[in-house]
């Protein structure tokens, strides 16, 4: 009984060797099979042309076989003598033609040649899905992006089935700066693909771009750690941060997309640069320096960032400086009566009023010298740029409201020239940067 088991156990293996055995034989024999009627097909038509090098009869099977074999630069030659050679005897598919010359000029990065051939193409079908996914392929490699999004969604009508069109149409609307448009088909390119991580950077932000960034921070910080897509959401972070004034946060992504060494120069600069002004809104000056100096020696006039530099090493040098410009409200006002006392030091100050604005702070001051005394009112500006008249001309009217006989304005700016013209002949000293800087030296910390 055991003999007649093991025997019929012994045919039945060597029934199945013999069927896998037989069966990778037949699938040579078919490759070998196509790969002679290929050699064939290539070897008649090559007899034709050398008789006659615009023969349809020999370019047209060449043709096939090039195209459907994938030897684009080939296709691409035989489809373009094609493409020249009088049709009116209906040989040539004129529409094939110029499809398949686009695609092979496609293949090869030769997008404007894809583009004058497929637009052929189209004129002769324009509801083809071929016709239209190919042509937007090519309009979009030429970033044009809203004569791209229109053909996708033609190729969708024609096969909503077809992998990649709706990654290509959102894609296109996506660049084209419709952002509520193109989440759709990103969702519908996600469910594709759920891999995919260039969808999913982008439709993040495009929820970002339309104002959905507690949607989309979501996703960039998932991303953070992405070897290709990391860098880029980590710049997106940290936007999203900063105007959720969440400093620390932002400093957190920017220094994280800063170890994707491998990022693109553009990104990193402006990884570079948001993360500097992060570290001087903190009062970290060094650091946001060091970033700035190495933008400058990689980019020259990036932004601003070389009149960033001068103020932050001035600020650097001076603490008072850094207190005026950006301490908080208390310790602005601390220094500005110090900046009083450095100013009239051999005098007795009474301080009868301060009053804030969103732009400058008034204090009112009654000065007593030993042999004059006056009330004083002055104007401190925390701004870094140019003050207007139109702010000395208000200061000259409140002067005259609370009976000041002197008036100081300080920026840590500078002043117009009309704001300089505008006090001639008038009360009122204008202290600028320069000056402001001299004084606020002289003061202890």
């Amino acid at each position: 009984m055991s003999y007649l088991i093991a025997t019929v156990i012994t045919i039945a293996l060597a029934a199945v060797l013999s069927l896998f055995l037989g069966g990778g034989k037949n699938s040579s024999k078919k490759k070998n099979s196509t790969n002679r009627n290929k050699a064939q097909i290539i070897k008649e038509a090559n007899k034709k042309l050398a008789k006659n090098p615009h023969d349809p009869a020999g370019l047209i099977p060449l043709g096939d076989v090039y195209f459907s074999s994938q030897i684009w630069d080939k296709a691409y030659s035989i489809y373009s003598d094609l493409s020249k050679l009088d049709s009116k005897g209906g040989t040539i598919n004129l529409e094939q033609c110029f499809l398949r010359l686009g695609v092979s000029a496609l293949k090869l990065g030769k997008n404007a040649e894809a583009v004058q051939a497929l637009l052929s193409a189209y004129k002769i079908n324009s509801l083809g899905f071929d016709n239209n996914f190919y042509l937007g392929q090519a309009m979009f490699n030429q970033k044009f992006y809203d004569k791209a999004a229109p053909l996708f969604k033609k190729a969708i009508l024609a096969n909503g089935e077809a992998p990649g069109v709706y990654f290509f149409l959102a894609q296109s609307l996506y660049y084209a700066k419709k952002y509520k448009e193109c989440l759709a088909f990103f969702k519908k390119a996600l469910d594709e693909d759920p891999a995919n991580k260039e969808v999913l950077f982008c439709m993040a932000d495009a929820m970002f771009q339309e104002g959905r960034g507690d949607r989309a921070i979501k996703i960039f910080m998932h991303l953070r750690a992405d070897p290709v897509y990391g860098a880029k959401s980590c710049l997106r972070a940290g936007i999203f941060h900063v105007r959720m004034n969440d400093l620390d946060a932002a400093i957190q992504d920017y220094e994280i997309g800063l170890k994707h060494e491998n990022s693109a120069q553009e990104l990193r600069v402006e990884i570079e640069y948001n993360l500097a002004r992060c570290y001087f809104e903190k009062k970290q000056i060094a650091k946001g320096l060091s970033l700035l100096k190495n933008i400058r020696d990689s980019v020259q006039n990036y932004k601003d960032v070389n009149s960033l530099i001068n103020r932050y090493q001035e600020l650097s040098q001076n603490s008072n400086l850094q207190i005026y410009i950006s301490a908080n409200s208390n310790d602005f006002v601390a220094l500005c009566r110090k900046f009083i006392l450095t100013k009239y030091k051999n005098s007795n100050i009474k301080i009868q009023s301060i009053e804030h604005d969103s732009l400058y702070t008034d204090i009112l001051t009654e000065i007593y010298a030993t042999t004059w005394q006056d009330v004083v009112l002055f104007r401190f500006f925390r701004t870094t740029g140019s003050v207007g008249e139109i702010y000395i001309r208000e200061f000259h009217e409140h002067m005259n409201d609370v009976n000041a006989e002197r008036g100081f304005c300080v920026s840590a700016g500078l002043f117009s020239a009309e704001s300089k013209k505008y006090i001639e002949g008038r009360p009122i000293d204008l202290i600028e940067k320069t000056e402001l800087a001299k004084i606020l030296k002289l003061i202890a910390v």
